[in-house]
């Protein structure tokens, strides 16, 4: 009787030990890329926005990629909110190269592969942080810039 009081005993605590763990919610990744628009002699594919409909030839290799973003948030400007990405230093240098010689041009961002929003490049960008209005409710930004930002942290901490 006592040895298998002793045996119940000790798969209760067995199994309780496997219940223990990372209860966190799993986030579902969200690979931010951004892609500048082509030239006219450039080759190009065309990107469709959901919303607008506008269509945006753009080079086929991005210019920041999931990698490049420390960090990526909320931010309210005079037009509305907006998302704003908070690029790596090394990004950030490497951009505002890019800009100096791309004004005028159309950066667009997709998500998971799937054109949200563009902005024109009307000045140049030295300051690692890049505001973009996106083609989502106001109240997705919040959730779509967590998931952005645990992706690319989570892949840069993998890649280390």
């Amino acid at each position: 009787m006592m040895i298998r009081l002793i045996l119940i005993l000790g798969s209760v605590l067995a199994l309780a030990g496997c219940q223990s763990g990372n209860n966190q919610p799993k986030v579902e990744p969200l690979i931010a890329r951004f892609f500048l628009e082509a030239g006219p002699r450039e080759t190009a594919a065309t990107l469709q926005l959901p919303v607008s409909k506008v269509k945006i030839n753009v080079n086929p290799k991005p210019v920041l990629v999931e990698y490049d973003f420390a960090d990526v948030g909320v931010a309210k400007v005079d037009l509305g909110w907006c998302l704003l990405f908070r690029l790596t230093p090394a990004a950030t240098r490497d951009f505002y190269r890019l800009t100096v010689g791309a004004q005028g041009r159309r950066l667009v961002l997709t998500l998971n592969g799937t054109p949200v929003g563009a902005r024109r490049l009307d000045q140049v960008v030295g300051d690692g942080g890049l505001l973009l209005f996106i083609e989502v409710q106001d109240s997705d930004l919040p959730e779509l810039a967590n998931r952005i930002r645990l992706t690319s942290a989570g892949l840069a901490a993998h890649a280390r």
